[in-house]
């Protein structure tokens, strides 16, 4: 999204940014609970939207229909796939404004147990996903000087996690990707940014039994823990001018859980 430097955005409405002058922003794992959230949070701030899924086309379109949001299919481990999309999204939406890398997968398993396939997987998918979409919108991005970033990583990144070796070394990895990106881009007006939200009620979360969510909440202080669309409002906010001054950051949002 726009940075500090740059005219505040006609406003029409109830506060609603013009449609020529609203932010564009790509938000991968759209289709998903969090990805949901994030999608309707930034098309009620005015944004106009795409979001990529990878197999959920009818729960796309349900999320189309009830946004305006944009659909595209993408798989992370294709390793063309991010250029491919961002070059079509940019065709329907026009120059992004912003992208939020949300999408990722997990695979639990001790260490010793993880095989070499899984392994390529969780870290194909969720590091080299991100790095390839950052890849694909950076050079936009600096040509414009302007843009925002935002990688969605996890608790699993800055706190040991049994059986989740695979998946908390793709998140930190993103974590670093993020903070050594922010200082490449920063001077041409780019913010990169990370969210590590706490348990939230999702598809990647169903599974869980009720004593293995019980035990993940137990160090919460708030009575409600985290809900995706809190994550939602951070990620916004993080993405607009009111967060010009910050960027390299990781913000946690687990209702306590880190205090």
């Amino acid at each position: 999204m726009p940075g500090a430097g740059e005219q505040r955005v006609a406003m029409s409405g109830k506060g609603v940014p013009k449609q020529e002058d609203s932010p564009r922003v790509l938000v991968t794992g759209g289709s998903g609970v969090l990805g949901r959230a994030i999608v309707e949070v930034l098309r009620r701030e005015g944004a106009r939207v795409a979001f990529a899924y990878h197999r959920d086309e009818e729960g796309a379109g349900r999320i189309a229909a009830a946004t305006g949001a944009h659909p595209f299919r993408l798989d992370l481990l294709d390793q063309k796939g991010p250029d491919r999309l961002v070059e079509e999204v940019e065709g329907v939406i026009g120059p992004l404004d912003g992208l939020v890398n949300n999408a990722g997968v997990r695979g639990d398993a001790l260490l010793a147990l993880t095989s070499d396939a899984d392994w390529e997987r969780v870290v194909g998918t969720n590091l080299g996903g991100v790095f390839r979409c950052c890849r694909a919108v950076i050079p936009g991005m600096v040509h414009r000087r302007r843009g925002a970033l935002v990688n969605v990583i996890s608790l699993a990144a800055l706190h040991g996690v049994t059986g989740q070796a695979a998946y908390a070394a793709s998140k930190a990895g993103v974590l670093g990707l993020t903070r050594s990106l922010a200082r490449e881009v920063g001077r041409r007006n780019i913010r990169v940014n990370a969210v590590a939200p706490g348990f939230m009620p999702t598809a990647m979360t169903e599974a869980l039994t009720a004593e293995a969510v019980s035990a993940l909440r137990r160090a919460e202080c708030l009575p409600e823990g985290v809900q995706p669309a809190s994550v939602a409002e951070t990620v916004a906010f993080l993405l607009s001018p009111r967060a010009a001054s910050i960027t390299g950051q990781c913000i946690v949002v687990d209702a306590g859980v880190s205090t």
